[in-house]
């Protein structure tokens, strides 16, 4: 039967770009692959993956192209496969330019993993946590500190080989130094780190006694670490490269610094504002006048009205907070709680007794929000 045309086998036009190709191949391999086609059909669905796959061999190599553009199947040799490793049936480069399609299928490979010139495999470094806790204030102006966290250094005794002086390591013999072995059923193959050596490509016979064979031994070391002002809880620091070494030779990961606010004594946080209770007197409620309040950077003066009540709250604008984000400073809002004096004396208790007297006269002068409480009463009891 002749071959059909490699275009139409992928759906796309003659003059599609690299990625409408590799788009295309990669949802007919996603619909034909026979891992997600068995019983019924499966058959048809490995011939039609394998002729995608070849359609993407060739259209994928920008000098096959060219040539099947000119001169159609014959201008390429379909049993070279493209050149990518030995012809439709093989695998070679599919499985390099294509690793996202198995990560789909199989839930993909090891995180933060490529290949060092070596063809070993190479690992990204963990990041690491480190939890800092701060004053509210360091929080709002910010701070310099030191932090000691774990580090790795080369071993001496081995000079980072791993291998006990006098002795050295020596090539894997499963993946022959490679750090990867294949397995292959069919026509199907995927590669994965070589479980004898875990990538590395070497076995060490004989480890070094004061590193263990890991070539590094931890030691502690000191950062300086910068918190910037306005920064809030749960906020993270990254200081990138300061998490753990690298395997083979791959790049640390990154140390995050999750901040955490120590409660304050006078003040509680809510975004870029505060608030803070301020406790008056029953005299300096009734009579009013200034009162000083605390802030984060000084003093400051709220003026009561004659008459404040117990729950009122006061706004001092821009006396909280400058966030992260925020153009401006946040508000301080104090809120008054009004204190009835304990411990009375024998002539206090007289003078209060004369006052009480002197506002019963009065009558509901001195007190309407009694007066419209009581009627509330009166009215549910009716």
């Amino acid at each position: 039967m002749a071959k059909r045309d490699y275009y139409d086998v992928l759906g796309v036009p003659k003059n599609a770009s690299e990625e409408d190709i590799k788009k295309a191949y990669r949802k007919l391999a996603m619909k034909f692959h026979p891992d997600r086609n068995q019983g019924e059909g499966a058959k048809q669905a490995e011939e039609k993956f394998k002729e995608g796959k070849e359609a993407y061999e060739m259209l994928s190599d920008a000098q096959k192209r060219a040539a099947y553009d000119q001169y159609g199947h014959a201008g390429v040799d379909p049993n070279m496969g493209g050149g990518r490793g030995g012809g439709p049936e093989g695998f070679g480069g599919f499985a390099e330019a294509f690793g996202d399609i198995f990560g789909d299928i199989f839930g993909g490979g090891a995180a933060g993993a490529r290949r060092g010139g070596g063809g070993q495999q190479v690992f990204r470094g963990s990041d690491l946590s480190y939890a800092m806790e701060i004053t509210l204030e360091e929080a709002a102006h910010g701070k310099e500190t030191q932090i000691r966290i774990p580090s790795w250094e080369t071993c001496g005794t081995c000079n980072g080989s791993g291998a006990k002086p006098g002795t050295s390591p020596k090539t894997c013999g499963t993946c022959n130094g490679s750090g990867n072995v294949h397995l292959r059923q069919g026509f199907f193959s995927i590669q994965q780190t070589c479980p004898h050596c875990r990538g590395s490509g070497r076995i060490i016979p004989e480890p070094c006694t004061t590193c263990s064979g890991a070539g590094r031994i931890k030691r502690q070391k000191t950062l300086e670490v910068k918190i910037p002002a306005g920064i809030n809880e749960g906020m993270r620091i990254r200081s990138a490269g300061n998490g753990e070494p690298g395997t083979n030779g791959g790049p640390a990961g990154d140390l995050y610094i999750e901040i955490r606010i120590k409660a304050h004594e006078i003040f509680e946080r809510d975004g870029d504002d505060l608030h803070c209770t301020v406790p008056i007197g029953m005299t300096t409620a009734a009579l009013g006048g200034s009162i000083e309040v605390p802030t984060l950077g000084a003093k400051a003066e709220i003026e009561l009205p004659e008459g404040t009540q117990h729950g009122k709250t006061f706004r001092l604008r821009g006396k909280g907070i400058k966030g992260l984000r925020s153009s401006y400073p946040g508000d301080l809002y104090c809120h008054i709680t009004v204190e009835t004096p304990v411990k009375l004396t024998e002539p206090q208790r007289k003078l209060l007794k004369e006052l009480d007297e002197s506002f019963r006269r009065a009558g509901e002068r001195h007190s309407p929000n009694a007066k419209s409480w009581t009627d509330r009463v009166k009215d549910i009891f009716k």
